[in-house]
């Protein structure tokens, strides 16, 4: 038998979450390699679920408070062989690519500063993602001020010049 739960994670102030599917213990050390190279000044936590062998929560982490609230999270899901990176000081577009080019990788479900609701299909043998709600519905359409001010705060950050 087969049954859902939407599980809620709490995103901590100015963080952006990413959260992923992965099939190796290896994943942990290849994921935080890549932050510190790509991200040398984020502070992040990485929690990977293990879903055979010892089947541990593992981690990596350069912040004490990133590192609890991502073990929580993570422990939350309990799904097999996922993984979720909580970033402060760093936006996900930042390693997104080098994160999807690791070899562990196997997909992406989501890269986000919004709330976060995941899909969880429960069973006897686990749990797996079944996808994500980022975020909440649009309420329009944007106009030109908003475009001008889209545009706009992509160059304040330096993601366009």
């Amino acid at each position: 038998m087969v049954s859902t739960e939407i599980v809620d994670i709490e995103l901590p102030k100015d963080s952006n979450v990413i959260l992923g599917y992965s099939h190796f213990i290896k994943t942990v050390e290849d994921l935080n390699e890549i932050i510190s190279i790509y991200a040398p000044n984020a502070k992040y936590a990485i929690a990977f679920s293990e879903a055979s062998g010892d089947r541990l929560i593992r981690w990596e982490a350069n912040d004490d408070d990133l590192k609890g609230r991502a073990i929580d999270a993570i422990g939350k899901l309990s799904a097999g062989h996922t993984f979720l990176i909580f970033l402060k000081n760093a936006f996900p577009i930042t390693i997104l690519n080098q994160i999807k080019n690791c070899q562990e990788v196997g997909r992406i479900f989501a890269a986000t500063a919004n709330p976060l609701s995941v899909i969880v299909a429960k069973s006897e043998r686990g749990n797996g993602i079944l996808g994500v709600i980022d975020g909440s519905f649009p309420v329009g359409v944007e106009n030109e001020e908003n475009k001008n001010k889209r545009r706009k705060f992509l160059r304040d950050i330096g993601y366009k010049s």
